[in-house]
């Protein structure tokens, strides 16, 4: 319109609705969707054959297919924590070997080409769990107070469509070529074989440990504390649905994992730091635990947690590695 002049545009101000597509080759999958794929795209084998040029690539992969063998779904965060790789080069090897589901149970896990989770109640063991730290008065401690820091905080964030955003170092197909697979930089002290490992609390629930981040993503068969596995298996050789929000699990589930898993985190935090609960009677101990046994105050507990913001920085947030992707 008359007097109207378009904004001045610059790395300033200017966010992008979109960006070239990464060429990871990745294939999709929803719960609902009725056919999984039996085998990778064309582009992704050709990518994934022209940088696998040494024997140290050709190793990764033969170790990457006998995991898939042995179990049909992984985080990727559990495949870096068993077989030493570098990142830029599992992007490429995961659409080779697997699918990438976007919803249902098995949401943010690749799974082996040919094998639906869908069909089959096993695969219950390797549904995924959301488990986020709760924090807040009505559970002793606030979000300061805990002793798992946010990784980055969520002041300090840029959205990954934004222009201005912090330069990461990229890796190109000749950088792939020369063997980034396990042997890496000149230098570095680890081994080869364990350069580019995490560590396996990073996919791993083990009673007495906190997890790393306040937010996780596990699987069922990594939670291992004999009480969890069996709220898990209260329904193993009945099992007569799969459904989106439950899988092959009776409904709430997940709920059941999660009240207990927080106790357990609670009970840690207590140990490590009993000046947060100095306050707490015995009394009002026994009326939470009421609580938990009961389900009371279910509603409240869902608001708070809806006010609790999870580190936006975690490597194991499914949406960081989706954008990888795409």
């Amino acid at each position: 319109r008359e007097g109207y002049n378009n904004p001045q545009v610059s790395g300033e101000n200017l966010i992008g609705l979109s960006r070239a597509r990464r060429p990871h080759n990745a294939i999709f999958v929803n719960f609902d969707d009725e056919e999984i794929p039996t085998k990778p795209l064309d582009a992704a084998v050709q990518t994934w054959k022209k940088v696998c040029t040494n024997p140290v690539d050709k190793k990764v992969e033969e170790e990457l297919r006998k995991l898939f063998e042995v179990r049909p779904v992984w985080s990727r965060n559990a495949v870096k924590a068993n077989i030493s790789v570098h990142p830029d080069k599992l992007k490429l090897l995961l659409p080779y070997l697997a699918y990438y589901m976007l919803t249902g149970p098995w949401r943010s896990l690749w799974v082996r080409f040919g094998y639906d989770p869908r069909k089959h109640p096993e695969a219950k063991i390797y549904q995924v769990l959301d488990f986020r730290i709760r924090c807040g008065m009505k559970y002793g401690y606030a979000p300061n107070d805990m002793p798992v820091k946010a990784k980055r905080s969520t002041y300090n964030y840029s959205l990954p469509i934004t222009v201005k955003k912090p330069v990461s170092h990229t890796v190109s197909v000749h950088d792939l070529k020369q063997g980034l697979g396990t042997s890496g930089a000149s230098g570095a002290k680890k081994p080869a074989s364990s350069r580019y490992k995490l560590k396996e609390s990073i996919y791993i629930f083990r009673e007495g440990a906190l997890p790393p981040y306040r937010q996780m993503f596990y699987q069922l068969c990594d939670l291992n504390v004999e009480s969890l596995q069996k709220i898990i298996r209260r329904n193993d050789g009945t099992e007569t649905e799969c459904t989106e929000r439950d899988g092959w699990c009776l409904p709430k589930t997940s709920d059941d994992l999660r009240d207990t898993m927080s106790l357990m985190i609670k009970q840690i935090i207590r140990s490590t730091r009993p000046a947060l609960f100095s306050s707490t009677t015995s009394s009002e101990d026994g009326k939470e635990q009421l609580a938990y046994e009961s389900g009371e105050d279910e509603d409240d507990e869902e608001e708070e947690e809806e006010d609790f913001k999870p580190s936006d920085g975690s490597e194991n947030e499914m949406e960081t590695e989706i954008l990888d992707y795409v």
